[in-house]
This record gives structure tokens, sequence and C-alpha cells, in this order.
């Protein structure tokens, strides 16, 4: 078998492979995701840190009430920090 053979056949392995993939990601449904707000750690956030800050990653504390994480839906509020539960909404003054 020559060179561009080869890679005929490897580049065809590669992309059927990845529309094997693809069909197996499509088959398993995602859960629901809601935001949980004061249950991650500094740095650890998800998005949404307060004035002053970019996104992800950016909450200056551990559990700051304005910074959120996602989380399984259902389930933010019977999570439990150091500082209490876990929010569907803002904490103010945490």
């Amino acid at each position: 078998m020559n060179t561009p053979t080869k890679f005929a056949i490897g580049a065809g392995a590669v992309l059927a492979l990845g529309a094997t993939a693809a069909t197996a990601a499509q088959q398993q449904p995602r859960p629901e995701m809601e935001k949980c707000y004061g249950v991650s750690r500094a740095g650890q956030n998800d998005c949404a840190a307060g004035p002053g800050t970019t996104c992800s990653g950016t909450s200056t504390r551990d559990w700051q009430g304005n910074a959120w994480k996602l989380v399984a839906k259902g389930t933010c509020t019977t999570i439990r920090t150091p500082a209490g539960n876990g929010s569907l909404t803002p904490i103010p003054g945490r």
C-alpha cells in the first residue's frame, strides 16, 4: 500500500470513530442543571461573582454569596457548606 492510501484509510477510521462518539454522546441525556449560589470555593465558581469580576474562577472567597456553580437540578438547597446551605438566588452579605 502506498502512503496516500494508508493516510486515506487512517483518516476514514478517525472520522468513523468521531461519528460513533458523537452518537453515543447524543444518546446520554444530560441531567438538568441549575445555578446554585454560595457553594463554591474561592476561584472555583462557574460565573457571577459580583462587581469587578469577569466570570468563572473569579470569586475571591469560599462560599461567596453572589458566585454560583452549576449543580444538578433539585440539589442546590440541600448542599451544606461551613457558611450554610446553597441558594437558588444570590445570598446578600456572604
